[in-house]
């Protein structure tokens, strides 16, 4: 297990609870650069797989964070506070955002939200079929984790 729990707050936001400082850096990258977003989720959980898989990787760089995927490591970089930076085992960040992916799974849907792109769907579902539309091919985890 990697020592990190997830939750809502009050407003509907992630927040991340690590038994570590090291954790914790790794949790707030998930909660700040996923946050809500299942797509992004898929993102990443797709960049993981790609680069266990040997597969060259997109730098994920994002407002916040610029992550690094290698072969056997991520490493992550805070681009706002110096000292919020980390190298991960690829597997430790791996389970980690498989367990985001449960997470956010678990998240009802909001009745009240009107979505274009396959309403008939719970939201999980329609998300992972705009990211193979996108991508043009099976994400690497269907049939696994979904």
């Amino acid at each position: 297990m990697h020592g990190i729990s997830f939750a809502l707050d009050d407003f509907r936001l992630p927040y991340c609870k690590a038994g570590d400082d090291r954790l914790q850096r790794l949790g707030n990258w998930i909660t700040t650069d996923v946050s809500i977003y299942k797509g992004v989720c898929l993102d990443a959980l797709a960049t993981l797989a790609d680069a266990a898989a040997g597969k060259p990787t997109e730098p994920w760089d994002s407002e916040n964070y610029t992550v690094t995927f290698l072969a056997s490591a991520v490493r992550i970089q805070n681009d706002w506070v110096e000292s919020e930076n980390g190298e991960f085992g690829l597997a430790e960040v791996r389970e980690a955002v498989e367990d985001y992916w449960r997470f956010l799974v678990s998240i009802p849907d909001n009745p009240n939200l009107v979505r274009e792109f396959r309403p008939d769907l719970p939201e999980w579902q329609a998300a992972l079929l705009s990211w193979e539309e996108t991508w043009k091919r099976p994400h690497p985890y269907r049939g696994t984790l979904f």
